[in-house]
């Protein structure tokens, strides 16, 4: 056999706790202002919390919650219009507070060092790698460039960076996201930091590659004693990575704990309202619900009286709108902000009803995609035009075969780069497909979008990941939803204002909206706009090419429910495209797995989801952050970066990188088993011993 590795065992998803000798950070009662035209806003208002040597604070909450706005408080990068207007910020037991300028510049980037979240917005990309790696050693250090080369090679193989010395010699540019994320972390530890501040660093990475950089976290952690205090809005990642948590909201931490209590037994109804808007990989829209929090985080110079979290609060009480709860020690380690803290709030919690299967409409045959191929020419070299070779072309999508019903959801999973968007792109007409049938309502949809008949653009609409790249800026919301009104005559004409106001109302937003430009939407508010005039025509078939991903919590959550209750009024069947696959799993009916352009697993969500899996599938579970620090995870990871479309691997294309590849996986393409019940896996390895791998994950 070659390329044989033995089945990785179970592995905790939290970190063991390492102990704590130091503090190296406290941060105490810190208030942070920015002067405006209408005077100075309060961003951050009397924040405390301590992080210790070897420790990770975690600090989660919504966008708008101040959590950035402490970390670049903290290293000074505030802004002109910013100040920190009260408190104190002591590091290794030195007030950072009033330092002068020049000592700040010689903390940062050597004691203190920071992550940032867009790794190409943190690099430079005029300079090689090495340039920005080296500048680092030799302003805090004064090392030669021989003595930083040999240590920047040194950091790169430490966080695993594939052939460092070439490494230096490319830009940013020729790299990964998740290596450009290596890169900023090894050049936040080459002056082996007391304090790493991580703000988001692995938002927009794969589910996979986020696996590999969180697992690097821990590992440096531990190498290097290093204190981190890491930001996201990620209850997953904060499961995995963090020995204590803070929430934030609105400015103010209401409630901090040991990870697990917070998981486990939160006492501020935000926080419950927080862990109620992910869905829990295993949970489905049958079984359980998801339930969003209420409105929005109010604007800093815009706070309501009392308790800022109780307009959001489902029972608050008249104390709550009258004065301001302190952060108090209800527990050894825990603190609340909360007028009723634990049992009080929980026992008063509503709980949404799960979706009733029973109701749902009788599943009729619509969509069929047989073959499907996508292929993308390439230019030829001098020399191949010369000896009139054939042109070579990207296979983006290569022989995908699915079926969909009426009024269900197929989900579609698989790395950036495998051809989840490209599918999407080419059902709906965007891409000419290059072979292969899609059948819909007996409609042949070869033809690209431009020469389909109306009625069949009707009938098939998309929801895309970018709702500011398909909205026009110069138009009102009104005037884009009464466009497919018209356009496809799906209401009389002197009904179309009703009907925009109507479809404003199906996404939970207020008549007057229809009058605000793009601009003066939130991120959320845009992304139920797209929804809306998705849906404007009633069309059969949806498709979304990854609708929730940049949204918060409670934002996707409100989504996810908001397409569920339309499919279920309408009956519409949606072709769902994500990379996170706890949202996959309990929002989908049936899942397909791509690699490399093609279908390796197909079936049922709840098949899926147990053995037999797919060994990329078992890859791709083993990777997804869990928001529950009691289950336990199989630690698979996959090695190396996915291979070009361009020139596509032989045999299975999956086994350069496959923890249980054997000899015929590198020259003969593996054909369909079927597991029963409508689920298929595309592999060598017999289906009796798929079974008898363990399942990824289980609870404690």
């Amino acid at each position: 056999m070659k390329n044989q590795r033995s089945d990785p065992g179970p592995a905790a998803v939290a970190w063991p706790a390492v102990p704590v000798s130091e503090t190296i950070l406290e941060v105490t009662n810190l208030a942070v202002a920015y002067q405006t035209r209408r005077g100075a806003v309060s961003a951050v208002r009397d924040v405390s919390f301590a992080v210790r040597r070897g420790e990770v604070f975690g600090l989660v909450g919504e966008s708008g919650c101040g959590k950035s706005t402490v970390a670049f408080s903290i290293v000074n990068h505030l802004g002109r219009n910013g100040r920190i207007a009260s408190g104190g910020i002591l590091f290794q037991g030195e007030n950072l507070v009033g330092r002068p300028k020049a000592d700040l510049r010689r903390l940062r980037g050597n004691r203190i060092a920071m992550v940032y979240q867009d790794p190409m917005s943190a690099l430079n990309p005029s300079l090689r790698i090495r340039d920005q790696l080296n500048e680092v050693l030799i302003r805090h250090q004064g090392m030669t460039r021989p003595e930083a080369d040999a240590r920047c090679v040194e950091m790169l193989r430490r966080v695993q960076m594939p052939d460092p010395e070439a490494m230096l010699a490319r830009f940013p540019h020729q790299i990964s996201g998740g290596q450009q994320q290596r890169v900023l972390i090894a050049m936040a530890l080459l002056n082996h930091p007391a304090l790493l501040i991580m703000d988001e660093p692995t938002t927009a990475l794969d589910v996979t590659v986020e696996a590999a950089v969180l697992d690097l976290i821990g590992e440096l952690r531990k190498d290097f004693d290093t204190a981190i205090l890491y930001i996201s809005h990620n209850l997953g990642v904060i499961a995995r990575v963090a020995d204590r948590v803070g929430v934030m909201y609105a400015g103010e931490i209401v409630e901090t704990a040991p990870t697990r209590d917070i998981f486990l037994s939160p006492q501020h109804p935000y926080t419950v309202g927080l862990l109620g808007c992910v869905p829990r990989l295993g949970s489905s829209k049958e079984s359980s619900s998801l339930i969003p929090i209420l409105g929005s985080v109010p604007a800093p110079d815009k706070l309501p009286p009392g308790c800022t979290f109780g307009p959001r609060c489902g029972h608050a009480q008249k104390v709550c709108r009258q004065a301001r709860p302190k952060l108090l020690q209800t527990r050894p380690g825990q603190g609340v902000a909360c007028h009723f803290p634990g049992a009080q709030c929980l026992e008063r919690t509503v709980q949404a009803p799960a979706l009733d299967a029973s109701s749902r409409r009788p599943a009729q045959p619509l969509l069929a995609i047989d073959g499907l191929k996508t292929h993308y020419a390439q230019a030829r070299s001098l020399l191949g035009a010369l000896r009139r070779e054939e042109r070579p072309s990207v296979k983006a999508v290569d022989g995908v075969s699915l079926t969909l019903q009426s009024g269900r959801t197929l989900g579609i999973v698989g790395e950036s780069g495998c051809g989840k968007t490209t599918l999407a792109k080419t059902i709906v007409g965007l891409e000419p497909l290059t072979g292969g049938t899609i059948d819909f309502l007996g409609f042949d949809l070869s033809l690209p979008a431009g020469k389909r008949d109306l009625n069949l653009l009707k009938q098939l609409q998309m929801v895309f990941q970018n709702p500011d790249s398909t909205m026009n800026p110069s138009f009102t919301v009104g005037r884009q939803l009464a466009r497919p009104l018209r356009r496809f005559k799906t209401v009389p004409a002197d009904k179309v204002d009703a009907e925009v106001v109507r479809l404003l109302e199906s996404v939970k937003l207020r008549a007057d909206y229809r009058d605000r430009l793009p601009r003066q939407l939130s991120g959320g508010e845009k992304q139920r706009v797209g929804i809306a005039r998705a849906f404007a025509a009633r069309p059969d078939l949806v498709v979304c090419d990854e609708p929730v991903s940049s949204l918060d919590v409670s934002v996707q959550a409100a989504v996810l429910n908001l397409l569920l209750e339309i499919q279920e009024q309408q009956g519409t069947a949606l072709v769902f495209i994500a990379h996170d696959l706890s949202v996959v799993r309990f929002f989908s009916d049936y899942v397909g797995v791509m690699y490399l352009g093609q279908v390796c697993e197909y079936g049922s969500a709840e098949a899926i989801y147990a053995p037999p899996y797919h060994p990329y599938t078992e890859a791709l579970l083993s990777a997804v952050p869990i928001a529950d620090p009691t289950a336990e995870q199989k630690r698979v990871r996959l090695t190396g970066p996915v291979p070009s479309a361009l020139h596509p691997p032989a045999g299975c294309r999956f086994h350069t990188r496959c923890h249980r590849s054997r000899d015929i996986c590198a020259t003969q393409a593996p054909a369909w088993q079927d597991a029963g019940g409508g689920h298929r896996i595309c592999c060598h390895i017999p289906l009796d011993e798929l079974r008898r791998i363990p399942p990824v994950i289980s609870a404690v």
